[in-house]
């Protein structure tokens, strides 16, 4: 396989097989809605096979961030149909990662009374507000009837996606947010259907897959987990309890067709991202993860040694809008100012430099 090659996901067609990671970037508007900023910054970016768009909340009460986009709103659909337009006119496909973002919040950010979780378990440590940090509170457990209104909440947001003409959606179950501490038995100690084994861990997200797959069609579908990655507080440090637990997910989610597995991963080439990948069946999206950047001879390496089908890239795609380009030419690449990656306005974030023979 090469990185410049085309690739089927699903129902998805990429013209090539870099992926632009999703990226917290925390540039909508007040109320969640995207703006001319995301329109701006998605469009310069279309040149990669496929854009998975930053976390996107699809209820107000799963909101992490100042600043994240929303899913939950006519205004929030529209703003998202404006990035789905320019995308597209540039070339480009889109899916939008739905993220509940359960107990890594506060209610100054909701704007609710109260965040939520498998377990009333509070992560560690301070949240950015709005009025500055504080300590992340106590979430209130879920019950039976709320997990529901989850589920429901997350299908409704994939719809509006699509009918925004959004290409697609990726199913956040990674990095410590809500479907992830379904699965983490550090945050999950709940005794009823949805906690406890492994199996009962893990029904949520299968669960959600085959909602969201069933309201717009599993080619559009992708769900994305973080194995032992123990961010956030999600603990998952007995390796015989993650294999059992993220074997049982995707063996659940094999019968499903979906477009693709994302796997956030240390070793996408190790036995167990490779196991899940035989047990998964369909096509498989790798990213090293945060510790990292991840290199054009890695990307490629991956794809020539068939670790995976497609490679997803995190902050070089922020400091190059064209990073295709740069890797097919071997030009030099532009330098990522981690100072800016997050804000409110256009500096690190659509100002980064163009090669000449791409500028927009």
């Amino acid at each position: 396989m090469d990185l410049f090659s085309p690739v089927a996901l699903g129902d998805l067609t990429l013209p090539n097989r870099l992926v632009m990671a999703p990226l917290t970037r925390t540039r909508a508007d007040a109320d969640g809605v995207p703006n001319d900023l995301l329109v701006e910054h998605y469009a310069q970016r279309a040149g990669t096979g496929l854009i998975v768009s930053e976390g996107t909340y699809p209820s107000h009460e799963s909101r992490s961030y100042p600043g994240q986009p929303g899913l939950a709103t006519p205004e929030q659909q529209e703003g998202w149909r404006r990035v789905a337009d320019a995308v597209h006119a540039a070339g480009g496909r889109i899916v939008i990662q739905v993220m509940h973002g359960g107990r890594v919040s506060h209610t100054a950010i909701t704007g609710t009374d109260r965040i939520v979780a498998p377990s009333a378990i509070a992560v560690s440590g301070e949240v950015r507000t709005p009025q500055g940090k504080k300590p992340y509170p106590v979430p209130h457990a879920l019950t039976g009837a709320e997990i529901d209104d989850v589920v429901a909440d997350l299908v409704a947001a994939s719809r509006r996606a699509v009918d925004a003409g959004i290409d697609g959606v990726e199913i956040h179950s990674a990095n410590g947010y809500l479907l992830h501490e379904f699965l983490a038995p550090g945050a999950n100690q709940r005794t009823d259907e949805y906690g406890g084994s492994p199996e009962n861990r893990a029904r949520l997200t299968a669960r959600v897959a085959r909602a969201v797959a069933a309201e717009i069609g599993a080619g559009r579908v992708g769900v994305r987990i973080s194995p032992a990655h123990n961010i956030q507080d999600a603990w998952e440090k007995d390796p015989a309890d993650v294999e059992a637990t993220y074997t049982h997910l995707v063996e659940q989610l094999q019968p499903l067709g979906l477009a693709y597995l994302s796997v956030l991963h240390a070793e996408p080439a190790g036995e167990f991202v490779q196991g899940l990948r035989k047990r998964f069946g369909g096509p498989l999206m790798v990213n090293t993860g945060f510790a990292e950047v991840t290199t054009r001879e890695e990307a490629t390496g991956y794809l020539a040694d068939g670790v995976a089908d497609v490679v997803a890239v995190g902050r070089a795609v922020m400091a190059n809008p064209d990073l295709l380009a740069r890797w097919q030419g071997g030009h030099p690449e532009n330098v990522l100012d981690p100072t800016t990656s997050y804000g409110t306005g256009p500096e690190g974030y659509t100002d980064y430099p163009f090669l000449p023979q791409t500028r927009a």
